[in-house]
């Protein structure tokens, strides 16, 4: 039976392996053998012809989109619901199955998202005209993850995000640093503009952790100075309410769901591994003491899943947290 070594195993209160290394899913086997066992678990493309992978392109449409279910006209409109739910899809695909733009399937997807790249650089259409930097963020996220971290259409964006920081450093939802409400972000007829931030107002957490993740999934960007300081934001608010309404009680810290999402306690540890912030930062140490008090017998944890609730999410989540432990300690391992 595997068991979790070295220094990461021994910030949990029970060893994660056994329950992972069990699982039926393939997919969540083959990344436990690779990522946190370090062995050879062969190429991931294996996991592409799986038939629940098979069964999500099958349900692509030929321009690259997968069409969103229901869906109100008031909202959004029907292209615009169909790139929300391109990018819940790609979310899987990338995220579950490791899916690269080698696929053809990911790059008709890859092509549709950027069909919604403004002349500015960001992603709109979810926010109806307005800016969405929650989603640009996101998206950004998993087209730099999908082998598009070179493309020009990527520096463009990352471009838009640094020219539509807050002054302290971290992103907000522009139309909440002028107080607009919800119902009216995507009312056309009275924003058919997009609204500026007032960059004088504080940031968001739950939009700062959505920003971070793409900074700390591109190889150069996670090294720059502004993600570190937007970083550094980020980890001083584990646990504490956010500026702004949306998400904004403490709770919502522990409500998460894999592919990440919003931002939670999970992908927030996530991005900060990735950029080298370590345990022994005071915020993320007593995160971790929290997620160990809450940790299950089968050492799961007993968070509140959001999203996809399938019986395999406790232990997607489990392995999200584990990755970030293993890089802490092979961070560590290799310091002088």
């Amino acid at each position: 039976m595997a068991r979790a070594t070295g220094a990461w195993g021994q910030l949990l209160k029970v060893d994660p392996l056994p329950v992972l290394a069990s699982s039926k899913n393939a997919a969540i086997a083959f990344f436990v053998r690779r990522d946190l066992l370090g062995l050879d678990a062969g190429p991931v493309s294996t996991l592409w012809d799986l038939p629940e992978v098979r069964k999500i392109v099958a349900k692509q449409n030929p321009e690259g989109s997968w069409r969103y279910p229901g869906g109100k006209p008031h909202v959004r409109s029907r292209e615009n619901y169909d790139q929300l739910e391109t990018f819940r899809q790609v979310g899987i695909l990338v995220e579950e199955f490791s899916f690269t733009r080698e696929h053809p399937a990911m790059e008709r997807a890859a092509e549709f998202l950027f069909s919604f790249q403004t002349d500015e650089g960001d992603f709109r259409g979810i926010y109806g005209n307005q800016y969405a930097t929650t989603y640009v963020g996101a998206i950004m996220e998993l087209l730099v993850k999908a082998g598009y971290a070179d493309d020009p259409r990527i520096a463009k964006g990352f471009l838009w995000l640094l020219a539509t920081r807050q002054s302290d450093g971290g992103w907000a939802i522009p139309l909440r640093t002028v107080g607009v409400p919800f119902s009216e972000f995507v009312d056309l007829q009275r924003h058919p503009k997009p609204i500026a931030p007032d960059k004088a107002k504080p940031f968001s957490h739950l939009v700062t952790g959505m920003v971070l993740r793409a900074f700390a999934a591109h190889p150069a960007h996670c090294r720059s100075a502004e993600a570190r300081q937007a970083a550094e934001l980020l980890a001083a608010r584990l646990y504490k309410n956010d500026a702004y309404g949306d998400r904004g009680a403490v709770n919502y810290w522990e409500r998460v769901s894999f592919p990440f999402w919003f931002t939670d306690i999970v992908s927030a540890l996530d991005s900060l591994s990735r950029m080298g912030f370590c345990p022994d930062v005071p915020t993320i140490s007593a995160a971790l003491d929290r997620l160990k008090k809450i940790q299950r017998t089968d050492g799961t944890f007993g968070l509140r899943l959001m999203k996809n609730k399938s019986e395999d999410l406790p232990c997607w989540i489990c392995l999200a947290l584990c990755r970030s432990l293993k890089r802490w300690r092979d961070s560590t391992s290799r310091s002088p």
